[in-house]
Order: C-alpha cells, then sequence, then structure tokens
C-alpha cells in the first residue's frame, strides 16, 4: 500500500502545486485588470485573455495526474500492488509539473499584469503582452511533457 500512496500522493502534489500557482497568477492578473477596467470597460475582452492564461497551469496538472490514474490503472476499480520503489518513482515523476507549474503560474500572472500595462497605455498592442506572458507557459508545458515521459519509462511490476 505504501507504494499506491506515494503515486497518489505524486498526482496530488501535480493538481495542487500546479492549481496553486494558478490561482496565484490568476489572482494577480485578476486584480490589475479590475483597476483597469472600472476605469475602461471596453478594455475588458484584452484583459481577459491575459488574466486567463496563468491558468493552464492547473490544467497541465490535473493532466500529470490523470496520467498517474491511468497509468496504475485505478479506474478500473481495482486496486492495483505497487512497490514502494515504484511508488516513489511516480511521485518523483510527477515533480516536474508540480513544481514547474507552480512557479510558472505566478510568474506568468505577473507578467499578464505587465502585460495590462500595456493593455491600459496602448491597447493596439496588446498582443505583445500576450506574447511576453505565454513564453513562461513554455516551461509549465516543458514540465508536464517530462512528467508524461518519466511516467510512461516506469514499468508496474
Amino acid at each position: 500500500m505504501l507504494g499506491l500512496a506515494l503515486s497518489v500522493l505524486g498526482a496530488v502534489l501535480s493538481v495542487s502545486l500546479a492549481g496553486v500557482g494558478s490561482v496565484i497568477g490568476v489572482g494577480k492578473a485578476g486584480r490589475a485588470a479590475s483597476g483597469i477596467v472600472s476605469e475602461e470597460p471596453e478594455k475588458f475582452g484584452k484583459l481577459l485573455l491575459l488574466q486567463a492564461l496563468p491558468s493552464t497551469q492547473g490544467i497541465y496538472g490535473f493532466i500529470g495526474a490523470f496520467w498517474v490514474i491511468l497509468k496504475l490503472g485505478l479506474l478500473s476499480g481495482q486496486i492495483p500492488f505497487i512497490s514502494w520503489q515504484t511508488g516513489l518513482a511516480i511521485c518523483f515523476a510527477c515533480l516536474p509539473i508540480a513544481i514547474g507549474g507552480l512557479a510558472s503560474g505566478i510568474f506568468q500572472g505577473m507578467v499578464s499584469v505587465s502585460g495590462m500595462n500595456i493593455v491600459a497605455k496602448r491597447p493596439q498592442e496588446s498582443g505583445k503582452g500576450v506574447i511576453l506572458a505565454a513564453m513562461v507557459e513554455t516551461y509549465a508545458v516543458l514540465g508536464l511533457l517530462a512528467t508524461i515521459l518519466l511516467i510512461q519509462g516506469i514499468n508496474i511490476v
């Protein structure tokens, strides 16, 4: 049971840490957008995109956790036996998206806030703010890919 618990812990970390990163990033961006929209409501659409960008890390964390669930066959209703070594490997395999999603979500929120400053002063240049914020996203995607590849490489014995 220790192996299964360690595996599930990895999935929980994946969802939780990446989700916290998204919550913090979206929250920072939402506060900034609220200030701008209170003065210029017509900019809401451009600001909404910038606020939504940091939410993807939480989705990536969920995908990482779902990959663990599929690997373990937990949707079948059977409780698999997993050695503690395999469970620990699965737990560690979840860390790239867990930690990467946490950091990326927070920093993408900060860059989104800066992009909102572009929208506030030069709305026609909003695409530049989106591109700058999307660059931070790259590292969450790489973390998710690393997690998926690591999980796929683990043999359940």
